[in-house]
């Protein structure tokens, strides 16, 4: 007697950015998405490459604890000016701040990606850096751009899908969506290590 073949496991996406849900759809997988409550509140002494392997595990981590079935997916991006983490700048205040810091600069955008499944003990966590030069910016170009793009849920304010790309001289990278959120070829690789049958 042939067996039923094994139902495959809920996925589900530790995030509520409407970024990540874009890119995560692209896959042509069902989802579901959950918040992950988790402190972003970076540790002392930690660097902005450290803080964001430790949240996106941390945040997986946090939904598989209410999805035990579910293979998770959890991830954070934080800008890193030479050292130094640039979170979302929730103001425009701030915003305006990090863009005149980040101004003729190159920014590393630190974005990690975790994997996790509580029912198999299936754990995966990976970083896609990407490397963001910004053109010499005046105070008036960063008026014009946040006016119309208003980029304040993005890390380092800065939304390269939009407006933002006309703030930079180039991006280096290996994972081409990291850079909004979500690096899709390493959330693949991933995937498929914990079963997940992908196209």
């Amino acid at each position: 007697m042939l067996q039923s073949p094994t139902p495959p496991r809920p996925l589900v996406l530790g995030s509520t950015s409407r970024y990540r849900r874009e890119l995560l759809s692209r896959l042509n997988l069902p989802f579901e998405t959950a918040a992950p409550h988790v402190d972003e509140t970076p540790l002392a002494g930690e660097t902005p490459r450290a803080l964001a392997l430790r949240l996106a595990l941390a945040k997986a981590h946090a939904v598989a604890r209410q999805y035990s079935q579910a293979v998770v997916i959890g991830s954070d991006q934080v800008a890193d000016l030479h050292g130094t983490p640039l979170g979302k700048p929730g103001t425009h205040e701030r915003a305006v701040a990090q863009l005149r810091q980040m101004s003729g600069q190159t920014v590393v955008f630190q974005t990690a990606v975790a994997v996790v499944c509580a029912a198999t003990g299936f754990e995966q966590v990976d970083l896609a850096p990407v490397e963001v030069r910004f053109r010499a910016l005046s105070d008036s170009e960063i008026e014009r751009y946040l006016r119309i793009e208003e980029p304040y849920d993005c890390a380092g304010s800065a939304k390269s899908e939009g407006l933002g790309i006309a703030l930079l001289d180039a991006i280096v990278s290996d994972d081409p969506t990291a850079l909004i959120g979500l690096p899709l070829i390493r959330t693949c690789r991933m995937l498929r290590a914990a079963e997940v049958v992908l196209p």
